[in-house]
């Protein structure tokens, strides 16, 4: 008994896979494929290829970037978009004459057939790769610095694919990102990272003065910024010292100069000396006034016989 549970049982797994398989021709999936990876260098040439069984009359070829959105390359037997001038189908593939970065990404062809078990539709999928050589890199150099003090360069380019290295040159000379193996007449105390583009020098000190490119690489291709020159001065202590006693010295002989004249009163006789002189204009005005009290009534007498005289 048991043993024909068993043969049951491996009969129903049977039926199962092959009523499984059916559906899977009948709705036309297709196994999974290994993706492709497809590299090539800016306005250079790419094909795309389409790993599919031969072309038939009866088969349908769709290409499309995979994306946020997704987009045909090739439909209804054209090509679409800006591919229209710079790309050719051979049989199922794609060839783009100048790449662009743009291009990069995911690409996938689709292609459908009639068969026995119905529509078969398999897919093949592309990822694009674009080289990009680095653009002139972005320098910051400083065009002074004090000695002594911590002093970073700064490199940077944003364009590179993949990431450029960095390497610093100061007169035309470059710079090991070790500096302990260089000569000793240069500063041992700087860091350069290569990844990052920077130079920073710990201590800087006057032989660090000079001009300074750098320089961004990678497999495809490589760029330099145009120098830039570091002006390193010491610090100059007697020259500081000097001016601050300078200075003291000023504020000491003002404050002394205010204080001789607070003692000799010169701001308090200014003050009376203003005090008086409007105490006499106010006595000089109520003279006035005594002096007209008189004058005004005899005024207005005569004019007033004046005009009796007249009718």
């Amino acid at each position: 008994m048991a043993r024909r549970s068993r043969h049951r049982l491996l009969l129903l797994l049977l039926r199962y896979l092959v009523v499984a398989l059916g559906y899977h021709k009948a709705y036309g999936f297709s196994a999974p494929k290994d993706q492709q990876v497809v590299t090539a260098v800016e306005y250079q040439e790419a094909i795309l290829a389409c790993k599919t069984p031969k072309k038939t009359v009866s088969s349908r070829l769709e290409w499309k970037k995979l994306g946020r959105s997704v987009s045909f390359v090739y439909y209804q037997q054209t090509l679409q978009g800006d591919f229209k001038n710079r790309a050719e189908m051979i049989d199922f593939n794609i060839r783009i004459k100048n790449v662009t970065r743009s291009d990069a990404g995911k690409y996938r062809c689709e292609v459908s057939a009639p068969s026995e078990q119905g529509q078969n539709l398999e897919e093949d999928t592309v990822t694009l790769e674009v080289l990009v050589a680095p653009a002139v890199p972005s320098c910051e150099v400083p065009s002074s610095a004090l000695s002594g003090t911590v002093v970073e360069l700064r490199c940077q380019d944003k364009e590179g694919n993949p990431a450029p290295e960095y390497t610093w040159f100061k007169d035309g000379i470059r710079l090991l990102e070790n500096p302990r193996l260089g000569s000793q007449s240069t500063n041992s105390s700087y860091t350069m990272n290569t990844k990052t583009g920077t130079l920073q020098f710990n201590t800087v000190s006057k032989l660090d003065t000079g001009e300074y490119s750098c320089e961004a690489r990678n497999s495809v291709g490589y760029r330099r910024c145009p120098g830039k020159r570091m002006q390193v001065d010491d610090l100059n202590i007697s020259g500081i010292i000097a001016a601050v006693v300078v200075v003291a010295l000023v504020i000491s002989v003002c404050g002394l100069g205010v204080c001789y004249a607070q003692r000799k009163g010169y701001f308090s006789k200014e003050t009376s000396f203003q005090k008086s002189n409007s105490s006499s204009k106010a006595t000089t005005m109520s003279e006035n006034v005594h002096w007209l009290t008189p004058v005004i009534p005899a005024l207005w007498k005569a004019k007033a016989g004046g005009s009796r005289g007249e009718f």
